[in-house]
């Protein structure tokens, strides 16, 4: 008689999410259960030309502990380990998990003008009236102004093209856009002001924008284990293999080729969470790429080091995003996500994301530097090789199972296995 399976990841999708139910309302289990697709009504409405619906797959990252608070994290991923290695990586940083801080959470958009007479009178003059343009943005934007956000800073710089031998004048509005993804009521603000920008500089309006790289959203996650606690099935010892985790995140900030690969890896656990929680994918992507290029080139974006025999790492990111308004008000999915991870807000959810990016680059790192890549991958890819041969039902973790038995693992071994299964 077989033993019943314990492991979550051994559980079927009913049993894990029976297991989970006590951390959902009864709508966001029933909306895990039945897996509807969107509303056709819905769906018209976020994008246009809609001709159907393009599923991806949605688990749950477990063992996380984020500021003395545990999580199961919702990631909608299709490629195989990165749930996998996610959990591992902060199983093994329990029990004090990662710890997270953030300074403060504002949005930036942009006025840029041209045709500006004489640039450091038009400054003075446009911070000179300040208070007017706030009240103005406020204004605009009534809503944001009573839960506590708003137009909150202006700064200006210049900037100049030799080429086109053109000056131009940008004003940065900084906002708090409270819990709020922020596009809508930041580009709102900026056409609202930008008429009364133009009147005080003289100047002609190029273009009024937000921006998606949001530094002054920084939020860092830090996490650290002792060193000879660090499981380890390969041949390397403990503090080499820690002292290897370090060299390989400092070469990434040497190596733009490495850095890119460093970064993607990060980014599986990043663009995961984002996508779950029915935030902008490409916004997050754009501003923390360009973070990365803060130096002058592209870098690595996490940092470890030894100290007081632990392995110490961090994770800095311009992040801004949100728990309600957007998409995320129209996606059942993703109020049931938020649901899951008990509601967040815009910060806490923040935090969350960057604990994931940091435990996922924990994990591809110390694979990089043992045993390699490939193994723990290509495991978890044995269940889509046999589905690319013809594989259904059971007969998938059959040719799943024996796969990870062969020494290769490619579509000619698969279908081989699948022929004689079926024979």
């Amino acid at each position: 008689m077989s033993q019943k399976p314990t492991k979550f990841y051994q559980l079927s999708r009913e049993e894990r999410l029976e297991q989970l139910k006590d951390n959902l309302t009864t709508e966001s289990y029933q909306q895990y259960l039945t897996q509807s697709l969107l509303d056709d009504a819905v769906a018209n409405s976020l994008i246009e030309n809609q001709v159907s619906q393009f599923p991806l797959p949605l688990g749950v990252a477990r063992n996380f502990i984020v500021n003395q608070q545990a999580y199961t994290i919702p990631m909608v991923v299709e490629e195989p380990s990165v749930i996998a290695a996610c959990s591992n990586a902060a199983k093994i940083f329990q029990p004090d998990g990662f710890t997270t801080s953030c300074e403060e959470s504002l949005m930036t958009g942009q006025i840029i003008l041209t045709d500006v007479s004489h640039l450091e009178d038009a400054k003075a003059h446009l911070l000179k009236h300040f208070s007017e343009i706030q009240q103005l943005a406020q204004d605009c934007h009534p809503s944001i102004v009573k839960r506590g956000g708003g137009l909150k800073t202006l700064d200006v710089r210049f900037f100049s093209d030799h080429v086109t031998a053109t000056d131009y004048l940008t004003v940065y509005l900084t906002v708090d856009t409270k819990d709020a993804m922020g596009a809508n009521i930041v580009n709102t603000i900026l056409e609202g002001v930008t008429p009364l920008v133009a009147d005080l500089t003289s100047g002609t309006v190029l273009m009024s924008i937000l921006s998606n790289y949001t530094t002054q959203s920084l939020v860092t996650a830090n996490c650290a284990i002792d060193i000879d606690l660090i499981p380890n099935k390969s041949a390397v010892a403990q503090k080499d293999l820690a002292q290897k985790i370090v060299a390989a995140s400092q070469y990434a900030k040497l190596d733009p080729y490495r850095a890119a690969t460093h970064n993607k890896g990060i980014m599986n656990g990043v663009d995961s969470v984002i996508i779950a929680t029915g935030n902008d994918p490409r916004a997050v992507e754009a501003g923390i790429h360009a973070y990365a290029a803060r130096n002058g080139r592209y870098e690595g974006l996490s940092d470890w080091k030894i100290q007081d025999n632990q392995l110490v790492g961090t994770l800095t990111l311009p992040l801004s995003i949100g728990t309600v308004g957007g998409a995320i008000s129209v996606l059942p999915l993703a109020k049931a996500n938020l649901d899951l991870l008990g509601n967040p807000t815009a910060l806490e959810l923040a935090q969350i994301v960057v604990a994931v990016g940091l435990a996922q680059n924990f994990a591809a790192l110390k694979a990089l530097v043992s045993e390699g890549i490939q193994k723990g991958h290509m495991a978890l890819h044995a269940s889509s090789l046999a589905i690319q041969v013809g594989a259904t039902g059971p007969e998938i973790e059959q040719v799943a199972t024996a796969l990870r038995q062969e020494s290769q693992m490619n579509t000619m071994i698969a279908t081989k296995i699948l022929a004689e299964l079926r024979r």
